[in-house]
C-alpha cells in the first residue's frame, strides 16, 4: 500500500523557472504537473526572488538586507527584505487564484538553513555559520517562520491533502567537508561535525508536512538526512556513486521517499521517456527492491531548478518527467 502523499507514476519539478511572468509559471506547473504541483520560484526577477532572498524573507524577527558581499542580517528590516515578502506574497495570491478546485499533495520550496547559515553574514562579521549560537537563533527562527509558510499555503490551497515541504539545501555538503568559504573569501570555515548538523536539521523541520531535502551538490549525505527525521531526498541522478548505494538501500528500506532528477535543468535534448526513467529502473534493480514499490516510492524530476532554461524548454523538461514517470509503473525494467 502506498504510504507517500502522492500516487503512483508522479513527477514534480525542484522549483524555480524562467522569466519574471509567476502568472504563467504556475499554469505551466498545474498544467504539466497535475499529480504533484508546486509553488515555482523565479529568480530572474531579482534581488529578493533569489534562494536566499526569499527564505530570509520567512525568518522571524531575523531582518536582513543586502550588501556588496550578499545577504547579511542586519538591525531592522531594508528594502531588500521587502521586496522579498512583497515577491512571495504577490507569488501566494497567484497560486491561490491557480489553486481553485485543486485536489491532492502540493510542494513548497526554501533554502535550507545549514545553507542559509553558510550564506548569510552576521551585521559585523562571518557568516552566520561560524558561529554555532548565531546558528542556533537561525534555525528557531527558521523553524517558527516555515510553520508560518506551511499555515500559510493550507488556507490559500485548501485542497491540498499534505505539504511536501523542500528544504533546498545545496550547500549542505560543503558544510559537513568545511570548504564553506568566509566572507573574506581567503580561508574556509571550519567542518560542522555530523550530530550537530543532524540536530539543526531536524530543529528546522515542519512540524506539519512532508519534509524533503534537496541537494544536487555532489556527495549528497544520506545519512545526515536520514537520522534528521526527513522523510525524502531529492538529487540529480546522474551525481549518483556506486560507493553509495549501501546508504542508498538502507534510506529505502526505512521508507523514504526519493526524488530523481532525470532531465538536465537547462536546455539539452530530450531523449525517450525509457531513458529517461531509466536511472530509476536500474537503481532499483541493483539494489534489489521489488519493482512494485518503484512508482510510488520514486518521484521523477529535473536534476535541478530550470532557472537557467528557456521557458519552452522548462514546460518540455516537466512534461517528460511526468511521461517517464508512467514508465516507473507501467514497465518497472522488464
Amino acid at each position: 500500500m502506498n504510504t507517500f502523499p502522492w500516487g503512483e507514476a508522479t513527477a514534480t519539478g525542484v522549483g524555480s523557472h524562467p522569466g519574471e511572468d509567476h502568472a504563467e509559471a504556475v499554469r505551466v506547473v498545474f498544467g504539466e504537473l497535475p499529480a504533484l504541483p508546486y509553488l515555482p520560484e523565479l529568480p530572474g526577477r531579482g534581488v529578493g526572488a533569489d534562494m536566499v532572498g526569499r527564505a530570509a524573507s520567512l525568518l522571524v524577527e531575523l531582518p536582513v538586507e543586502v550588501q556588496p558581499s550578499g545577504w547579511r542580517f542586519t538591525d531592522r528590516p531594508g528594502r531588500d527584505a521587502k521586496r522579498a515578502r512583497d515577491h512571495l506574497v504577490r507569488d501566494l495570491d497567484g497560486l491561490e487564484e491557480a489553486a481553485q478546485g485543486y485536489r491532492g499533495p502540493f510542494k513548497t520550496q526554501v533554502c535550507g538553513p545549514l545553507t542559509l547559515a553558510g550564506t548569510v553574514e552576521l551585521r559585523h562579521g562571518d557568516k552566520a555559520l561560524a558561529d554555532a549560537g548565531a546558528v542556533r537563533d537561525l534555525v528557531e527562527s527558521f523553524a517558527e517562520g516555515l510553520a508560518g509558510h506551511v499555515a500559510d499555503l493550507r488556507r490559500r490551497v485548501p485542497g491540498a491533502t499534505e505539504i511536501v515541504v523542500q528544504l533546498d539545501e545545496p550547500g549542505l555538503p560543503a558544510v559537513l567537508a568545511g570548504t564553506v568559504p568566509t566572507a573574506s573569501g581567503f580561508g574556509r570555515l571550519p567542518a560542522v561535525e555530523a550530530p550537530v548538523a543532524v540536530e539543526w536539521l531536524r530543529s528546522a523541520l515542519p512540524g506539519d508536512g512532508f519534509p524533503i531535502v534537496h541537494c544536487c551538490a555532489p556527495g549528497v549525505p544520506f545519512e545526515v538526512i536520514r537520522r534528521a527525521g526527513v522523510k525524502g531526498v531529492s538529487l540529480d541522478a546522474s551525481l549518483l556513486r556506486r560507493r553509495d548505494e549501501d546508504v542508498i538501500g538502507e534510506c529505502v528500506e526505512a521508507g523514504m521517499a526519493f526524488f530523481l532528477g532525470v532531465v538536465r535543468g537547462v536546455d539539452a535534448p530530450l531523449p525517450d521517456v525509457g531513458v529517461i526513467a531509466g536511472p530509476a529502473v536500474e537503481l532499483w534493480r541493483r539494489l534489489g527492491f521489488p519493482a512494485s514499490t518503484l512508482a510510488s516510492q520514486v518521484v521523477l524530476t529535473p536534476a535541478c531548478g530550470l532557472a537557467g532554461a528557456s521557458p519552452a524548454y522548462a514546460r518540455a523538461a516537466l512534461t517528460a518527467c511526468r511521461k517517464a514517470a508512467l514508465v516507473l509503473r507501467e514497465d518497472p525494467g522488464e
